[in-house]
């Protein structure tokens, strides 16, 4: 992220990054940032309302691994996965699934690892089921005069230990 990123960056003590980005390149650059320190077996959990940029998010993030061909929401086929050459990222939306039970039978924690990562919108509903993962909730800020809508709230947070040794990296990469 650079001197410039737009990008303001404060670490709370319960091990939380929230920044602050103000165009829609700021969220690319934290999708970036996080995808040059994800390996294989991560999940990342994307959530947020409709239209925050989890699809964004996860175009962004994408392309910084390498995918090169475009990346879409797999709101109606549940999961697409795309092959960087190196490592296979594995896109998931929950959005259109009513049951548990169609999340179960998804089997999204084993799907990394056949050498992917999986990235899950709207993936807070089945976070329980995901073992050790990043959550990146995107928000739009809460300033009622505030019209920048490309403005967002991005908070990084982690579950269980795969951050864990990873964890100052990534304060570093999202700071400005």
């Amino acid at each position: 992220m650079g001197p410039n990123s737009q990008v303001r960056a404060s670490v709370a003590s319960i091990r939380v990054i929230t920044c602050t980005v103000t165009s829609l390149e700021g969220t690319r650059r934290v999708a970036s940032a996080i995808a040059s320190l994800a390996r294989v077996g991560d999940v990342i959990v994307l959530a947020g309302d409709m239209g925050a940029g989890k699809t964004a998010f996860a175009q962004a993030f994408g392309s910084a691994l390498g995918v090169t061909e475009p990346i879409t929401s797999p709101t109606f086929t549940v999961v697409h996965t795309y092959d960087t050459g190196r490592v296979l990222l594995h896109h998931a939306d929950l959005y259109r699934l009513d049951r548990t039970s169609e999340i179960d039978d998804l089997a999204l924690a084993e799907i990394t690892e056949d050498e992917g990562i999986l990235l899950v919108e709207w993936g807070d509903v089945a976070a329980d089921r995901l073992g050790s993962h990043l959550v990146v909730r995107l928000e739009r800020p809460l300033d009622p005069t505030d019209d920048n809508d490309d403005a967002r709230v991005v908070s990084v947070s982690s579950v269980g230990p795969a951050w864990q040794s990873r964890w100052n990296k990534l304060e570093a990469a999202l700071s400005c």
